[in-house]
């Protein structure tokens, strides 16, 4: 017997969009994962570019590297969590990673910010998420 699927909600009277949706539900039995933030920075922690895009293309592999470790994927992601630099440039940053973050069905909840500065220095943005495996899917993971 399979659980409820993992539902990502755009209920009518709030702005329907292609890039998020506004609710998502986690049935019981499913395992949530929770991505600490991921900045462009490779194996060494130096950060790979002064460049927006090729942070933001650089965080999304780190987050990628982390989910699977967990047994995830970015398709799994049901929240992400954006902070940019308030000098970065948004458009840049979101056109290296939209691609990364296509998906068929409903999008993603995703909140962003912008912050006069983040931890590492050099960064321009970080992401983290929330991510949730049905308990199908978990269960294989264990078998």
């Amino acid at each position: 017997m399979t659980g409820m699927p993992i539902s990502l909600l755009q209920p009518a009277g709030l702005v329907a969009s292609p890039a998020f949706s506004h609710v998502a539900v986690v049935p019981p039995g499913a395992t949530t994962i929770y991505l600490g933030g991921q900045n462009g920075v490779d194996e060494t922690g130096s950060i790979v570019s002064a460049d927006v895009a090729a942070q933001a293309s650089k965080a999304l592999d780190n987050a990628s590297v982390a989910l699977k470790a967990a047994g995830a994927t970015l398709e799994d992601v049901i929240q992400w969590f954006v902070l940019l630099d308030e000098g970065a440039d948004l458009a840049s940053a979101y056109g290296a990673i939209a691609p990364k973050l296509a998906r068929d069905g409903a999008p993603p909840l995703v909140t962003a910010a912008r912050v006069a500065g983040l931890g590492v220095p050099g960064a321009l943005i970080e992401v983290s998420a929330v991510a949730a495996l049905p308990p199908e899917r978990d269960a294989a993971l264990k078998g």
